[in-house]
């Protein structure tokens, strides 16, 4: 006896996403999960300060969870890809990549955005598993990558001495999340550019004092 064939899905109806459409909604998005968090923030509101209806918003990014992390990755990305890939930063020259990729991270860890998006994050922690594991993806771990990938090629150049690039690191963008992390957090009082430029200076010193061939 023969089954029935299943048919085929059905093409997708409607018009094709109208980008400044979508940016709105991001914009709007990411104003209410700054000032809300993920799980207080309202889809309605969003909806409305983007001149959009709730439906249009779900029809776009399927949900409130899927909203928040297209915030992210529209608000990580252009940090993230700031940061010199590994093949363009000179493995001769440690001292020079770690300052840029540092510069870089620093924008990322004390950007309004990203703190923003910390502080609605560590709200669903262990809720939102989904969101958690999006947001550490899209920014730290990316960046993480890339210097474990240039420490690996200063390795080779024998510019540094590096056994565990991955593990070397975490340690080095660690050295960003100390106290004027905290601060920005909890939207105290932050460094001013020249006493972010002097950690990132120190950063650099500790990390070739350790690692430098």
């Amino acid at each position: 006896m023969s089954s029935t064939p299943t048919p085929a899905p059905k093409p997708q109806r409607g018009r094709p996403r109208d980008p400044e459409r979508s940016r709105r909604i991001l914009e709007a998005a990411q104003k209410h999960f700054n000032e809300h968090g993920l799980e207080r923030a309202s889809v309605d509101a969003i909806a409305a300060d983007a001149g959009v209806s709730k439906m249009t918003v779900y029809n776009n990014f399927g949900s409130k969870e899927g909203l928040f992390q297209a915030v992210v990755r529209d608000r990580s990305a252009p940090v993230v890809a700031g940061v010199p890939g590994a093949g363009a930063l000179d493995p001769e020259q440690p001292e020079k990549a770690l300052l840029a990729i540092g510069t870089r991270f620093l924008a990322l860890a004390r950007g309004d955005d990203a703190l923003g998006a910390l502080r609605a994050i560590y709200g669903v922690a262990g809720v939102q598993p989904e969101a958690c594991q999006a947001f550490y993806r899209e920014g730290p771990e990316r960046v993480i990558g890339e210097l474990a990938t240039y420490l690996r090629r200063a390795h080779a150049a024998g510019t540094l001495k590096v056994r565990h690039p991955p593990q070397a690191a975490d340690l080095f963008l660690s050295m960003f999340f100390g106290s004027a992390h905290m601060r920005g957090l909890l939207k105290l009082e932050t460094p001013d550019p020249r006493e972010n430029r002097a950690l990132l200076r120190e950063a650099v010193r500790v990390f070739m004092a350790a690692y430098g061939a």
